[in-house]
Order: C-alpha cells, then sequence, then structure tokens
C-alpha cells in the first residue's frame, strides 16, 4: 500500500498494522524542496496531533540563512513561532532505504497556522491556492512531469569538476549517448533499486530514458492531479539521492552541473478538464482548438518572463538556458517543436496539452506546478491571445526570458497580478529568499575569475 486517495486515519492505522510500522517521519516541502520535519515513534504518531515546527523553515535560503528586514518580518515573525504540522493521510508510504528490522513510514504534512488557517507561504499551500482557483469555476487542471537529472561519480571537493559515475562496464560516459538503451543499461544495479522503491512507494513513474548529456536521465510521471504529482516527484528526488548513494555515487538535480553538457530541465504537461463532465477544454468536439486553449498559451506567454525566479530559482539556473541544447531562451509556441519554451505535443483531441520546458529540475515542485497553472489561469480569465506560432527553430529567435536571477526577481516585483494570483505574502517571502541568496553568491569569487583576471587586467 502507498499514496492513495481519500485515506483517512483509520485506514492509515490499518496501513501501519499491515506494514508494521515502528517508525513515522513527518515531512514538511520547504522552498528549496528539501524535507523538513520530525521523525517520532509509530505510538507516539497520530493525524491530528497537532505536532509544531517553526514557521522560520519554510523562509530559509539554501544555505540555511534568513532575510534580516522589516519587511520579511512582518510575514515571519521574528520571535520564532511554530506551525501546527497535521498530516495529509493519502501520501503515506513506506520508506524502502531503511534496513531491516527498522519499518519506517513517510507522511507528507500541511503547515497551518495556530488559529486553524493554511500557512500561506508554504509550497504546498501555493499549489493548493491555486488548484482551488480553478475549482470555483468548475475545473481542474492536469499535469504530467518530466524529470531531467544526471548521475555523477562522488566528489567531495566542491572546487573540483563534476564526472560521469563508473558503469557496470567499469568506464564512464564521455560522450553524448541521446536515447541510449545500452547506456541506461551500464546503471541497470540501481536503475532496478529505483524501480523497486517507486513501486513500494507507489509513484507510478512511467518511461525512463537516457537524455542527450552524458550521465544524464529523464523519468517522466503518469498524468494526474497537480498536488499528487508535486507530492511524487518530491518523494522521487529523495528516492533517487539515497538509491545512488548505495550505488556510489550522487544524483544531482541541478540545473546545470556540468560546463560542457545539456542542462536539466522539469517539463510539466498541462491541460484543464470540466469537473462535472472530464470533458479535456482545450478542445471542441469536432476536435479543433478552443479559445481556452489558445487562452492558456497567451498566459503562459504573458507571464512566463516574470515567473522565471521560481521556474530558475537559483544563479545556476541560468547557465541552462543557452541555444541549441534542449533548452529554451524564448516564449515562443509550437506543436511538436522542442526549440520553443511551450510546446504542444502531438496528441488526440482529448488528450491536446500544453508543455513548459522552461522550469528546470531545480525548482521546487510545488511551487512551479502552481506557478505555471496560474499564468495559464490568468491567461484564460484575462483572455490573453498568444502569438503567432513560431513553425521553425527558435534558438534564433530574440532572447525573451531573463539572464539572470536578479533579473528575474526584478520582473516578479512588477507583476502584481501574478502575486494575486499566487498571494503577496508567498511571493514577498521568495523574493526575499532568493534577493539574500543571490547577494550570497556575489560574495563568491569563482575559478574563472581568477583563471583570467588575477594577472590579465
Amino acid at each position: 500500500m502507498a499514496i492513495r486517495d481519500n485515506f483517512s486515519q483509520a485506514d492509515l492505522e490499518r496501513w501501519f498494522d499491515a506494514n508494521h510500522v515502528d517508525e513515522v517521519e513527518c515531512l514538511v516541502p520547504d522552498l528549496t524542496g528539501v524535507a523538513r520535519g520530525k521523525i517520532l515513534p509509530r505510538t507516539r504518531f497520530t493525524q491530528d496531533r497537532g505536532m509544531r515546527l517553526a514557521e522560520s523553515v519554510l523562509g530559509m535560503t539554501v544555505t540555511g540563512e534568513a532575510p534580516e528586514s522589516a519587511e520579511y518580518a512582518e510575514i515571519i515573525s521574528d520571535n520564532d513561532v511554530d506551525m501546527e504540522l497535521l498530516a495529509d493521510p493519502s501520501t503515506a508510504c513506506m520508506v524502502p532505504w531503511v534496513p531491516e528490522p527498522a519499518r519506517t513510514a513517510q507522511i507528507i504534512h500541511d503547515c497551518y497556522f495556530a488559529d486553524g488557517r493554511l500557512v500561506d507561504f508554504a509550497p504546498r499551500s501555493i499549489l493548493r491556492r491555486v488548484r482551488q482557483l480553478y475549482a470555483e469555476k468548475g475545473l481542474a487542471p492536469v499535469v504530467a512531469p518530466e524529470l531531467e537529472f544526471y548521475l555523477i561519480a562522488q566528489n567531495t571537493d566542491p572546487d573540483f569538476p563534476l564526472t560521469s559515475p563508473v558503469g557496470r562496464s567499469g568506464r564512464a560516459e564521455t560522450s553524448r549517448q541521446h536515447y541510449s538503451i545500452d547506456a541506461v543499461n551500464e546503471f541497470d544495479p540501481l536503475f532496478e533499486d529505483i524501480y523497486k522503491w517507486c513501486e513500494i512507494m507507489g509513484l507510478e513513474v512511467d518511461t525512463l530514458i537516457h537524455e542527450m548529456g552524458a550521465g544524464q536521465m529523464e523519468v517522466n510521471f503518469l498524468h494526474g492531479d497537480p498536488l499528487d504529482l508535486a507530492d511524487r516527484v518530491f518523494y522521487f528526488k529523495r528516492t533517487l539521492r539515497e538509491a545512488a548513494l548505495r550505488h556510489k555515487m550522487y544524483a544531482t538535480f541541478m540545473a546545470k552541473p556540468m560546463s560542457n553538457e545539456p542542462g536539466s530541465a522539469m517539463h510539466i504537461h498541462q491541460s484543464v478538464v470540466d469537473r462535472e463532465t472530464g470533458r479535456n477544454i482545450f478542445s471542441h468536439a469536432d476536435g479543433s482548438p478552443t479559445e481556452a486553449f489558445r487562452h492558456y498559451i497567451g498566459g503562459l506567454q504573458k507571464y512566463m518572463p516574470a515567473a522565471m525566479a521560481f521556474f530558475a530559482p537559483y544563479v545556476n539556473s541560468y547557465r541552462r538556458l543557452v541555444r541549441h541544447s534542449g533548452a529554451p531562451i524564448n516564449i515562443r509556441w509550437g506543436r511538436d517543436n522542442r526549440t520553443v519554451g511551450i510546446r504542444v505535443p502531438r496528441s488526440s483531441p482529448e488528450g491536446r496539452r500544453v508543455e513548459n520546458r522552461v522550469i528546470g529540475a531545480d525548482a521546487n515542485p510545488y511551487v512551479a506546478t502552481a506557478v505555471t497553472l496560474a499564468c495559464g489561469y490568468l491567461g484564460m480569465t484575462q483572455k490573453i491571445e498568444p502569438t503567432e506560432e513560431s513553425c521553425g527553430s527558435a534558438y534564433s529567435s530574440q532572447r525573451e526570458l531573463p539572464r539572470s536571477l536578479s533579473d528575474a526577481l526584478q520582473n516578479l516585483s512588477a507583476s502584481p497580478e501574478l502575486a494575486a494570483v499566487l498571494g503577496q505574502r508567498f511571493v514577498t517571502v521568495y523574493r526575499l529568499v532568493k534577493e539574500l541568496e543571490y547577494d550570497e553568491f556575489m560574495k563568491v569569487i569563482s575559478s574563472w575569475e581568477r583563471e583570467h583576471l588575477l594577472l590579465h587586467v
């Protein structure tokens, strides 16, 4: 048994008994997508126990620092007050990498204020908020993520360039093996563990392929409810890292881990259905595209430049977005065209969907999913018309996306419409955290600067 809908407290207790659970990991995804929380004995766990965690864990940089400003303190108190954590039983699954005889379960929790309100700057809350906006219009968004990652040889020195790991042949990849089955087979023992663990957890992983880069892979997820899929991506990242460590290598979702290899993305396919009929609102009965389809694309085009700080959340993220590397530099759209930022795959009318190719693998799955759905929502509610379809290669087009995190944060500050949909308090916390991260990065002197500037300027 694993992730399931409508899983009650009584169901959870029976599930604990059936799986002989003696320990529970209570998890909260933070802004970076890292699992925060507490571990406790099963005998001390109940769904509505009201376990507490400091709300500051949701407003930290990737290095664990917090902004110091009056603007930040108005939202996250200097007193470091507690949130109430309540389990979502539908996310209960086993932790398959814990060695026997221990039997450990993991459950994702939602965050609440003391007065019972959802914490409005928690990543899971943001996705719930956007999903509810669709529900109020009788609609339900459907998503299917495609997540790229690199397998990396273990390396404890952050100043040393990363390399591909050694496969079962005893050799490491030194060239690109796009879609190579044999290259995937090099790591069969690792992927056997991953598939086995994902089955235990109920993650429903679809296909696995070798991507463009040396040691770069991609896993696809079946389509479904946005919150459920974000939970699955959150769990999968954790699972993959653990499996890689067991096999003496690293797995990384860093957007651009190696300078001469393509970056890693999290492409999100998205469509919208009528909640009553289940009909895809992107297609008419005769199979032709609807106004909602056009307007959804128009919303992505208008608001993605302002949303880039969510889709490309770190200074490293922008190194991925370069021409002729499988990553877009634009907000063009096109049918079956991988050079654009917004791709419409070939499909039946019932499967008509839009693929956002801008999002990096380093993005928080809850935040990125919420924001791309928010852009489409704004397009439909504001009836934004898209540009003409891009029919050729868009790599030669002008850049239409920010070149840096600093530029992206400026764009975000200039978009009150996006902030209104996501919640101004969340956008403020996110912006302040990312500004602090950028300031921290700017204090670091890179090897490029030492090599080319030290004795030449």
